[in-house]
């Protein structure tokens, strides 16, 4: 009856071993990392879509030439104590139509959609040249590139991207990075592109993933990472299964004391 219960004892432990532990190479990023990778591709910039909110600013040496260009609400502010009421100007939003253009005071409607943000800084200061006596400074930002991180992550949720570029490994950082229970080789994009949805499928244990053209996302998307099969199974495994192991245990801990207690 001992040594029954001592092979019991070892399945259990090696059932448990098997079904806690994850293969390491299921859990590195970028494995088989070298020296000898293929060249860098160019530099991401984030391109102007539908729906995204812009503010522009333009500066010169003279404020009231440049005065008219800026996209400005006045808010009117009183001061009961000095009796006097004075105005605020407060910079307004661009909102990119679904053709992918903007109205600009003055100009009129510009097209920008698919451009960057230096590439419609540039055409707006051509655009301002009949209009100003110097080159204007163009101040542009994309105020809603924002990527959200769900799934098997530590801290998910929707992060603001203030340099308009982030990659995936850094959008998984500000996600606390994958749990051990996510799936590295198959992290998924899900991305609005001209009103369709599509998904993208990237495997971070790839040491090629850095020269990928999604690598870079863009503003909107959504990250996913899918739980792992030990993931999925623990979680299949409801209340009762849990109180028959739960019993399990108890009945094992009850034989080995009776083993002790007549030995």
């Amino acid at each position: 009856m001992r040594r029954t219960l001592y092979h019991v004892w070892a399945v259990a432990c090696v059932s448990l071993l098997f079904a806690s532990c994850t293969s390491s190479k299921k859990v590195a990023y970028l494995q088989t990392l070298t020296d000898e990778l293929p060249p860098a591709a160019a530099g991401y910039e984030a391109r102007i879509m539908p729906k995204d909110l812009l503010t522009i600013t333009v500066v010169c040496s003279d404020p009231i030439a440049a005065q008219p260009f800026n996209l400005v609400v006045p808010n009117s502010e009183s001061s009961v104590a000095r009796g006097t009421t004075y105005s605020q100007p407060v910079l307004q939003n661009y909102l990119v139509n679904n053709n992918g253009e903007i109205d600009f005071p003055v100009v009129g409607v510009l097209k920008i959609g698919g451009m960057s943000t230096q590439e419609v800084t540039n055409m707006i200061v051509d655009k301002l040249s009949p209009y100003l006596k110097e080159r204007p400074i163009v101040t542009i930002r994309l105020i809603n590139y924002r990527v959200s991180v769900i799934g098997e992550v530590t801290r998910p949720g929707t992060f603001t991207i203030n340099n308009e570029q982030v990659s995936l490994f850094e959008a998984l950082a500000m996600a606390g990075d994958m749990t051990i229970y996510g799936r590295r080789d198959n992290v998924r994009i899900i991305r609005n592109e001209n009103g369709v949805e599509r998904i993208i499928t990237l495997n971070a244990n790839d040491k090629n993933i850095i020269f990928s053209p999604d690598f870079y996302l863009k503003q909107n998307d959504v990250v996913y990472v899918e739980p792992n099969r030990a993931k999925r199974q623990s979680a299949d495994i409801g209340t009762s299964t849990n109180l028959i192991i739960s019993i399990t245990s108890i009945l094992i801990s009850i034989a080995g004391l009776m083993v002790n207690i007549l030995r």
